[in-house]
């Protein structure tokens, strides 16, 4: 029987990220795509609602859960390695894909299909999967300006390419959000209470 997929979704929770970083609060790979999956549905909801997009915010959050999932298999790559040169990235890639597919193939026959859709998402409609790139980014930004708030030094450099990159990206959804929320992050407790 295959019926381990879920098991192994569930593990998540013991791949940390920044492994290359001095962390003062350890991130998992589970909370990292948690955090993604709403921000992503966020900018999903201000394409459709304020840009007038045709896209659905659910399909979006249901593909950033599981954006790194292949990660459960292959541990996080750093991105200064991941990217440090195109033959290292193609290789990754090639891995991060035999993984995905050990991991649908964990699954029940009737069920596989519309994980797989979900798997695929990336290169069946990258024109969506764009939402969840920049929802990723905004999540490393927010870790970095946590890891700054409790007086880590270490992701001070990260967070200023973070916010550049997601400037960058030149995605009306990302530039609000980060007008509306990016500061947020900033507050504390009392602050974000007080802040209505």
């Amino acid at each position: 029987m295959k019926n381990g997929f879920f098991a192994m979704i569930g593990r998540m929770k013991y791949i940390t990220r920044w492994g290359l970083m001095r962390n003062s609060l350890r991130e998992s790979l589970s909370e990292h795509s948690f955090e993604t999956a709403v921000i992503a549905h966020a900018l999903a909801v201000m394409g459709r609602d304020i840009f007038n997009k045709d896209i659905d915010p659910g399909q979006i959050a249901a593909a950033a859960l599981f954006h790194d999932a292949p990660e459960i298999l292959t541990g996080d790559l750093p991105t200064p390695v991941k990217y440090n040169n195109p033959a290292i990235r193609e290789a990754y890639r090639s891995v991060e894909e035999g993984a995905a597919a050990s991991l649908l193939a964990m699954l029940p026959d009737d069920m596989a299909p519309t994980y797989k859709a979900i798997f695929d998402f990336e290169t069946d409609r990258p024109e969506f999967y764009r939402y969840i790139k920049a929802a990723d980014k905004i999540s490393a930004y927010i870790k970095c300006v946590e890891e700054r708030k409790s007086g880590n030094r270490e992701f001070e450099r990260a967070e200023g390419q973070l916010k550049q990159a997601i400037a960058d990206m030149g995605m009306e959804e990302a530039d609000l959000y980060m007008s509306r929320f990016g500061n947020r992050y900033e507050f504390t407790l009392d602050e974000l209470q007080e802040d209505r």
